[in-house]
């Protein structure tokens, strides 16, 4: 299951989540698993029995004034039965000072304490689309993803087969690259399958006698993309003589990534072979198959429909010259 901790919560930037530590600093390597979060206002009257410690609690300012109105004895014993249960986070909303008494707890237990100058509604929004984001079950492989058409395809096979080069001729050709070396794969619901880049690799890709080569800086922001649902999988292989593949297009083979099963097409390589044209035309091929087009499928038809009536005609001679 996919986890992050409490440090990488705070570094996050792009969420626009707005983070600052005020205590509990040793604490910043408590986990969060789920994406739902909780309002601990029951807890901080003293009734913790459906407090969810691996969820982040959220602190507005309905909790702190009721704080604000305990006895110090009372508040103080609820803010530590409320930390005593390993949170894994609290945090502050609307950019409120926290109570003396809460930083100290915090302090003391290493439960960290954080604060946003977000409403509470809006934070909530906020870090749980970001939660629900990056708390996906996730997995790396080893391939390339681009945008071809609109059709997400992800090239595999083993390594120096050919994979960057038919992805750069695909660039050249107007179409966009996601990530090439290494794929982050991620799975949202009910079963779909998004690629992305990881961080450090975003947007470059290795060509063996040129090196490392920037795609966006080369080609400009229109041949990349940030991440793309994965359509399609193509396996490139090695050419084999002798060994027979297939010439129709009937035999649909699939391939399992986190549990989800997708298209997998294997295409021979070897000197003479235009595999960038073949990448493009299998992407083409299975925006019709998602329309309900199946080319070979089609041909199948139309050949056994053929042989059927040329039976009948032959079995309506046999007949005529047997009565003759």
């Amino acid at each position: 299951m996919a986890d992050l901790s409490i440090q990488e919560l705070l570094g996050e930037d792009e969420a626009g989540l707005d983070l600052e530590l005020l205590a509990g600093e040793t604490g910043l390597g408590n986990k969060i698993s789920v994406p739902r979060i909780q309002k601990p206002g029951l807890a901080l009257a003293g009734y913790t029995t459906n407090l969810h410690p691996d969820r982040i609690q959220v602190l507005g300012s309905t909790e702190l004034t009721y704080l604000e109105q305990l006895s110090p004895e009372t508040a103080r014993r609820n803010i530590a039965a409320l930390c005593a249960l390993n949170v894994s986070c609290l945090i502050i909303t609307k950019g409120q000072e926290p109570p003396e008494l809460l930083v100290q707890e915090a302090a003391r237990r290493g439960t960290p304490l954080l604060r946003t100058h977000h409403q509470s509604s809006i934070f909530i929004s906020l870090i749980t689309k970001f939660l629900e984001e990056r708390l996906l079950p996730s997995t790396l492989a080893h391939g390339v993803l681009v945008d071809v058409l609109g059709v997400g395809v992800l090239l595999m096979g083993k390594s120096g087969i050919g994979k960057s080069e038919c992805a750069l001729d695909l660039i050249l050709r107007g179409h966009r690259l996601v990530a090439d070396d290494v794929v982050r794969v991620r799975s949202k619901l009910p079963a779909v399958l998004f690629g992305e880049g990881m961080d450090l690799l975003h947007h470059h890709m290795e060509i063996r006698g040129l090196g490392i080569i920037n795609i966006k800086h080369l080609f400009g922001v229109a041949a990349i993309r940030e991440r793309k649902k994965i359509d399609l999988v193509i396996e490139l292989v090695q050419w084999e003589d002798g060994r027979e593949y297939d010439r129709l297009g009937l035999e649909e083979e699939t391939t399992s990534l986190l549990g989800i099963e997708l298209p997998l097409q294997r295409v021979p390589v070897r000197p003479g072979r235009n595999i960038t044209t073949i990448v493009e035309v299998a992407a083409r091929n299975q925006l019709l198959k998602e329309m309900g087009y199946h080319s070979a499928r089609e041909f199948q038809d139309r050949l056994e429909q053929r042989m059927a009536e040329t039976a009948r005609l032959h079995s309506h001679t046999i007949i005529g010259d047997n009565l003759e």
